[in-house]
């Protein structure tokens, strides 16, 4: 990764350095053209120089000579500007050449990566939108001290350019007219990594008949209308389907939490002294007052920000649109959803949320080196005596004391609560367990 830095400063150092050169010769090519022109201008024909005004029609001998003379050197010097001006203007020229290639070179590897050649019009068609979404972009005023750069790349996941057809694809649209319905394709390049995705210059669909939301409070516990939703994407196609979901079977993300009036209604309200804590124990472990800003990480419909939100907490809920418009859905509640998966650095400066919680998101799918990175930001966001409430953590059992009470000792945080149970619902052979745990990042 050092050696990998280095070339690229030593690269941009030689970039910088040529642009240097070429203003330099620039400013030689400038006077060599002002010189030439005041030698070479009427007023300064030596054949007109006449000593003596009242005599027009009479030259000295001895003043001929001398004008002749000056004039030979004159002709001399000019002849050598004249190579000197050639050879800064070929000079310019491979400098030129040499700076458009290295601009060149860094779009590339773009075209390299999305094998495009001159035969495939379409591809090339779609390649100007692509690389304008995310090549580069000169700065309209020049070089910023605050970049360090005269340029900006919009921001894109990495893992974007390993799916060059589905990246194409996705960027593959009416610019200027109405974005393609492909929400769950787009969600899925997400998942695997492609996050952010590049922006694109089309708008998005809007709901029909769209009506105003119902007003806080009471849009807490409310189902939103229907037509607040783009349905297309989802296999459920009104929240009525959405509710019911949960007496059908098979798997569905967050099956029953459309259900406002159900299990959600109960959630987080009540304290078992076990993996269930109570918002309101967890609230008094801090003086009153002092967690007032937060996030829940794959917090489903919004339900444990709206039971923060009715004390005086703002809590911001991260989720996925996974078969259902849980974004929307919260929304319509009056709460504030953000789009992004575990996977993304978390959007907030470092020590600057009182609260952050999750429940069973946080848990052994996610791989262990992504997980540990996401521990650690969890604990750079959040401020000197935040709290991480990490709710029902799920894994094996052989991995409790292997690896995860390693990995958040080596975090750093402090334990204020800690529960293990056994998850019983497979059988005990299964060997599953679930851990609550109430943490705290230290004040010094």
């Amino acid at each position: 990764m050092g050696s990998e830095a280095e070339e690229k400063h030593s690269h941009h150092h030689q970039n910088t350095t040529k642009y240097y050169k070429i203003k330099i010769l620039i400013l030689i090519v400038l006077t060599n053209l002002l010189t030439i022109f005041i030698f070479t201008t009427p007023n300064f024909n030596f054949n007109h120089i006449n000593p003596f005004p009242n005599y027009p029609f009479y030259t000295p001998p001895e003043t001929l000579n001398s004008a002749k003379i000056q004039l030979a050197a004159t002709q001399l010097l000019i002849n050598d500007l004249n190579q000197k001006l050639n050879s800064s203007n070929l000079l310019v020229e491979a400098l030129l050449i040499e700076i458009s290639n290295i601009q060149q070179t860094s779009h590339q590897s773009l075209y390299e990566k999305f094998q495009l050649s001159d035969d495939k019009n379409d591809n090339l068609r779609l390649s100007g939108e692509l690389l304008l979404a995310i090549g580069a972009h000169k700065l309209p005023l020049g070089y910023s001290p605050r970049t360090g750069s005269d340029e900006v790349y919009p921001s894109v996941g990495a893992g974007c350019l390993k799916y060059q057809d589905d990246l194409i694809q996705y960027m593959t649209y009416q610019v200027h007219g109405e974005c393609p319905n492909d929400d769950v394709f787009a969600q899925k390049l997400m998942l695997r990594g492609c996050e952010p995705l590049p922006r694109r210059r089309c708008r998005a669909k809007s709901p029909v008949k769209y009506v105003e939301p119902h007003p806080l409070p009471e849009s807490l516990w409310l189902t939103p209308p229907e037509t607040s939703v783009v349905w297309e994407p989802y296999s459920c196609k009104s929240y009525k389907c959405l509710i019911e979901r949960k007496e059908k079977p098979g798997y569905f993300d967050c099956k029953d939490c459309f259900d406002l009036s159900g299990r959600e209604k109960t959630r987080w309200m009540f304290d078992n002294g076990g993996l269930d804590y109570g918002i309101d124990q967890v609230l008094r472990v801090k003086p009153d007052g002092s967690i007032r800003i937060g996030l829940d990480i794959g917090g489903g419909t919004g339900t444990f920000a709206a039971r923060m939100k009715e004390r005086n907490v703002t809590i911001l809920t991260s989720t996925m649109n996974i078969d259902g418009p849980f974004n929307n859905f919260i929304a319509s509640r009056g709460l504030i959803p953000i789009h992004v998966s575990v996977s993304e650095r978390l959007p907030f400066f470092e020590n600057t949320l009182d609260l952050v919680h999750s429940m069973h998101v946080l848990s052994n799918w996610i791989p262990d080196g992504m997980l540990e990175f996401a521990m650690y930001d969890v604990y750079r966001v959040l401020r000197p005596g935040g709290l991480f409430w990490l709710d029902h953590f799920f894994c094996f059992g052989t991995q409790l004391n292997e690896t995860y009470v390693p990995m958040l000792d080596r975090v750093g945080f402090k334990k204020i609560r800690w529960n293990a149970g056994m998850k019983l619902d497979r059988g005990i052979e299964k060997n599953e367990w679930y851990f609550s745990a109430l943490l705290e990042k230290p004040m010094t």
